[in-house]
């Protein structure tokens, strides 16, 4: 619950401080400060105040110390062969093939708000894209380390990205905190998201859908454990929900692919009352009015990705987002809309360019070609929600197999109701997506908590019946992971290896273990 709260007000003041740039750069550069000095005169006051709140953040040292590290890991890790100079022209390449520019997308505007602040519309960011396209979540992240010691070269700006998208390790933490799994359970998941493909490529390259995605996974935390036995009966809960909701939504618009598998879910299994209801959608309305405001008012249309990703309109233009859905789906016609839908649904599960990849990578790795072969497996992992699962897609098997043998309900139940939101989630997410070649399914433009809420479901599963087998199993599927994602592949990058970032990296790597693992008892029961 503390976690939550924290994301929720880490999120909050990140917003406000934007709202604050955009009112003048005096008022962002004193609310930057002020979160700074707050923070620590915050942490002070615990300190003082006695053993309960020492023991209070002490509990909470954990997690802390593992966003420190694996933000630590991937910044070395990233810059392992260099690209220090143009940091963030290396986060488009370093893990993938190119990828397009949108993590240069917040520093642009964060870079345009410090300077100008309300005074006069933002310029475009080549491609036609308006500071309201996007939403201001990670701008105001940056805008808070704004002031502070910030070079010309992305560098900075490209470390305070990471840290942002690695706060999925606090959110992560919170919701298995809650789901009350073992100790090695929990390690083992955590160990496991920190070496995928989705934490690594999408960690490093900082757009803000893992920054969503830790959001998501502290709503996930109150919604679908046994928290929300009580969550539901306390409307200060409803308001922390809904607020943790809107900043998911504020950092990137494909949350709410994963708000509605959460919201059902914990709406089957148990109704809260009307006042709650209402506290919440006050909190919810409170958070997304300024912004909406905004991008009718401050910088319209600020509608394209609703445009691009629901009615197929990838060109910028000024209509509106429901003349755009009509517009789309009238020249789809019902065929055309049927075979859209299908093309999604079959594209999360590998059909089409999945196979082609699949043929590529094996006639690679026949050849000997093995730099190809990692570039088509990367593609698989990043374009294809089921086949990004890897190894772990044998999880539901192994858990059918020894579905009798389940010995710990908290790991089974978690790895149920995770399967379920993933499900459901991946079956809303392709219905709703238009569905054209610019607007399918495809991984990247849906919601990351589906994969990884997927990978928790493997581990977690597995550890209910077979818990032996799964500890080497998911060991051996996350070093697999991390190896495919040592090379550099573009030629650019292979001269400048550094020794020292890779034994950073490996030290970093070694410490989470470590610190994760840490609590685990050193014997555990049968069970475990």
């Amino acid at each position: 619950m503390v976690l939550a709260i924290a994301l929720a007000v880490s999120g909050a003041l990140a917003y406000l401080t934007f709202w604050a740039y955009y009112w003048s750069r005096l008022a962002g550069e004193t609310a930057s400060y002020l979160v700074i000095a707050g923070s620590l005169v915050v942490v002070i006051a615990c300190l003082w105040t006695g053993r309960p709140e020492r023991d209070r953040l002490r509990a909470l040292g954990t997690p802390i110390a593992l966003w420190a590290l694996g933000s630590a890991f991937l910044v070395f890790f990233g810059f392992m062969y260099g690209g220090t100079h143009s940091a963030i022209s290396l986060g488009s390449m370093r893990f993938a093939f190119y990828l397009p520019s949108d993590n240069d997308i917040p520093s642009f505007f964060t870079e345009w708000f410090f300077v100008h602040g309300h005074h006069g519309v933002p310029p475009e960011f080549p491609g036609e894209w308006l500071a309201s396209d996007r939403p201001p979540l990670q701008i105001g992240y940056a805008l808070q380390q704004r002031p502070l010691i910030w070079g010309s070269d992305g560098l900075d700006y490209q470390i305070v990205g990471v840290a942002i998208q690695q706060l999925w390790i606090i959110g992560l933490w919170a919701l298995l905190d809650a789901a009350k799994v073992r100790p090695t359970t929990r390690a083992l998941i955590m160990v496991t998201v920190l070496f995928s493909d989705v934490a690594i490529v999408n960690g490093f390259f900082v757009w803000p859908k893992m920054l969503s995605t830790a959001m998501l996974l502290a709503v996930a935390a109150l919604l679908m454990t046994p928290l929300w036995k009580d969550v539901r009966r306390d409307r200060r809960m409803a308001v922390l929900a809904a607020v943790l909701a809107g900043l998911a939504l504020l950092s990137h618009g494909s949350a709410v692919f994963g708000l509605i598998p959460l919201a059902l879910i914990a709406l089957y299994r148990g109704l809260p009352s009307p006042a709650w209801f209402a506290a919440g959608i006050a909190a919810l309305v409170l958070v997304m009015v300024p912004w909406s405001a905004y991008q009718k008012w401050g910088d319209p249309p600020g509608n394209r990705l609703e445009r691009w990703m629901l009615g197929g309109r990838i060109e910028a233009g000024d209509e509106g987002t429901l003349e755009a859905i009509e517009t789309g789906y009238r020249e789809a016609g019902l065929g055309g809309t049927l075979h859209n839908k299908a093309d999604n649904l079959l594209s999360m599960v590998g059909a089409g360019p999945g196979f082609q990849y699949l043929r590529n990578a094996a006639d690679a790795l026949r050849d000997g070609h093995l730099g190809t072969f990692a570039r088509e497996v990367r593609q698989i992992f990043f374009f294809l929600l089921l086949p990004s699962l890897g190894l772990l897609l044998i999880a539901p098997v192994v858990m059918l197999i020894g579905r009798r043998r389940r010995r710990f309900g908290p790991e089974w139940d978690l790895a149920i109701s995770s399967y379920w939101v993933f499900a459901v989630g991946a079956v809303l997410w392709g219905l709703i997506l238009f569905g054209s070649t610019e607007a399918r399914s495809y991984l990247h433009q849906g919601s990351y908590l589906l994969p990884i809420l997927g990978l928790c479901a493997g581990v977690a599963g597995m550890r209910a019946v077979y818990p032996r087998f799964a500890a080497w199993f998911a060991g051996v599927a996350a070093a697999l992971m991390l190896l495919l994602y040592v090379p550099a592949l573009e030629a650019s990058l292979t001269w400048s290896f550094s020794p020292s970032f890779a034994v950073l990296a490996i030290v970093c790597a070694a410490a989470f273990c470590a610190v994760a693992f840490g609590l685990a008892p050193r014997h555990e029961s049968t069970t475990g």
